[in-house]
């Protein structure tokens, strides 16, 4: 985003840029289960990344990178066409691995796009018009607690009911401190959320979630939120990559083969130091891949990204309330709820510049 903020920069040294997306539109993932329970409306959780583009000189191609050749130097997209680069940079995030979950399913929802989770509120509030329903979640880590929560919100005061599962795996929030778990337990619990720990989703179809325990669930909708990977763009190009798929980089963002190729965020993975795939690994990578970039074009020396110390986590609990945990510090209540939505409106009004963002009239899914 920053990058994007600030391609004029570029187009001012006489640089050519084309920006592809799939949509003129990205949507920031840490308000994706606001969005889902009606905390925020997807103008609120949004960048026109396509205007952003336009207005600041370069080209935006609605359309998806589907291979890329390193060696000529050229990018294949879906539509059938090609776009040769000096200098590319690769920040298209990661996909939910659905596995045996059968994602093609009506009734299945992966948390990846982001825009899934707002077809879903639709989809639910209909239901709840004429029906009770049930709806799992299947995935114990702070996506699927963020889940369960906002969907606990948004069926509340409807005409009928919604049964709420969460198949946690092993445990919820395993690799966290034991208060953070405790807290979200209790939460969850105190709402009459059924949480299944021990118990992994071994497939689903139709609706029909199958337990490693032999037992089944009958679903509305199934939510998978266990885990993201990044796209095979980069294995389907024969470029390294990490273990997990992702554009192996050095400390400098570049590929460790080919120096022209860049990326950032959920994509790649940093040779010798695996990061985990949280969004303030991607913020602090910003402003070092705008500089790198540009040095990249200009000449200059390139600047080693530094994955910093730890990192702050809120998760939104649905009711007004969240669950603050950083070091050894946990916090819950409605002022760690408070505290995050104000840090994700900053974040959000920084690169929602005047005039990219819709009337409510003008609303565009």
């Amino acid at each position: 985003m920053t990058l994007l903020l600030r391609l004029g920069e570029f187009i001012r040294k006489g640089h050519r840029i084309s920006v592809v997306s799939p949509s003129r539109y990205q949507y920031y993932s840490g308000m994706g289960p606001g969005m889902l329970s009606g905390i925020y409306e997807p103008r609120e959780i949004r960048f026109n990344v396509g205007k952003m583009a336009e207005d600041r000189g370069a080209s935006f191609i609605e359309d998806r990178a589907v291979r890329i050749d390193p060696v000529k130097r050229v990018i294949f997209l879906g539509s059938g066409r090609d776009i040769p680069y000096d200098i590319a940079t690769f920040n298209t995030g990661s996909q939910v691995p659905a596995g045996s979950l059968d994602a093609s399913s009506a009734q299945t929802v992966p948390v990846k796009p982001i825009i899934n989770l707002y077809q879903a509120r639709l989809g639910i509030l209909a239901a709840l018009e004429r029906r009770n329903i049930a709806i799992a979640v299947i995935g114990g880590g702070p996506a699927g607690v963020e889940i369960a929560a906002n969907l606990w919100r948004l069926a509340q005061g409807r005409p009928h009911v919604a049964e709420i599962t969460l198949v946690g795996g092993r445990k919820i929030l395993a690799e966290f401190p034991g208060r953070v778990r405790s807290l979200a337990l209790d939460s969850l619990g105190s709402r009459n959320i059924n949480v299944l720990e021990g118990i992994r989703a071994q497939s689903s179809v139709n609706g029909t979630v199958i337990l490693s325990n032999g037992k089944t669930l009958c679903c509305d909708f199934v939510f998978v939120a266990v885990g993201v990977k990044p796209s095979s763009l980069f294995l389907d190009s024969g470029i390294p990559t990490g273990e997990d798929g992702g554009l192996l980089v050095n400390p400098f963002l570049q590929s460790t083969t080919y120096p022209e190729l860049f990326g950032g965020g959920d994509c790649i993975s940093l040779a010798g130091n695996p990061l985990a795939k949280v969004g303030v690994y991607a913020v602090r990578q910003n402003p070092l891949l705008l500089h790198n970039l540009m040095a990249a074009l200009e000449g200059g020396s390139l600047i080693p990204f530094r994955p910093g110390g730890t990192y702050m986590l809120i998760m939104n609990m649905g009711n007004g309330t969240g669950i603050f945990w950083k070091k050894n510090l946990v916090l819950d209540g409605r002022p760690a709820f408070l505290l995050k939505d104000f840090i994700d409106r900053r974040f959000m009004k920084k690169f929602q510049v005047s005039g990219e963002l819709e009337e409510p009239g003008e609303e565009i899914i």
